[in-house]
């Protein structure tokens, strides 16, 4: 049996298919974004620990938000981020690499871990330990086929491609089998620094409406 919150975050990953990747020099028009995002629709937001303020706009972010939104912590490397990200308030936990002991802190608080594979050994290794989730990184190394490949021998898992992830990409990827895809950039833009929600809420409709 599944903690509520993996099967929460699960659904909200597989409804929306796009974690949203809000990395920025400076945590100044962070909650506003996210904010605006979730009022588009997307409502899973990592928040890269690379942000100065991240844990403090985790927090922020959840109180201002609620229940109307998933928010997690991104490029989390040890158990001891993990801890100090589940402590301010992620829902969820997300690493460029198989970083094993962070999905173990995922697994004991009961919440959903997409840790960085790419290639079938990581795959393994991340599945053995108990993340709900792969993060397929960088996914710009790879094409849509890849997964066909890993879903030989590893039917039913759940992928999420992610790194280089064009608008135009996404919908090849969720075709191929992945639950969601992975955006920063192409999602963000010049957001996080400028300010500028109504570009903001414009990418995320047209984001909503290339992997509808």
């Amino acid at each position: 049996m599944t903690a509520p919150l993996v099967d929460a975050v699960s659904a909200a990953i597989e409804r929306t298919h796009v974690v949203a990747i809000l990395r920025a020099s400076a945590p100044t028009h962070l909650v506003d974004a996210v904010a605006t995002l979730v009022e588009q629709g997307i409502d899973v937001l990592e928040l890269p620990l690379t942000t100065p303020g991240a844990l403090e706009a985790i927090a922020s972010a959840r109180e201002r938000l609620g229940d109307r939104a998933f928010v997690g912590a991104g490029t989390v490397l040890t158990a001891a981020q993990a801890r100090d990200a589940v402590a301010a308030g992620a829902q969820f936990l997300v690493s460029p690499a198989t970083c094993l002991d962070v999905v173990q802190v995922a697994v004991d608080r009961g919440i959903v871990s997409l840790p960085g594979a790419f290639t079938a050994t990581e795959v393994l290794a991340c599945h053995q330990a108990g993340a709900s989730h792969i993060k397929l990184f960088p996914a710009s190394q790879a094409t849509p086929g890849l997964l066909g490949q890993l879903f030989g021998p590893f039917p039913g898992l759940r992928f999420v491609p992610t790194g280089g992830v064009g608008l135009t990409d996404a919908p090849g990827w969720l075709s191929a089998g992945a639950c969601a895809v992975g955006v920063g950039s192409p999602l963000v833009g010049d957001a996080l620094e400028t300010g500028d929600l109504d570009a903001l809420a414009a990418r995320a409709w047209a984001w909503r409406e290339a992997v509808r």
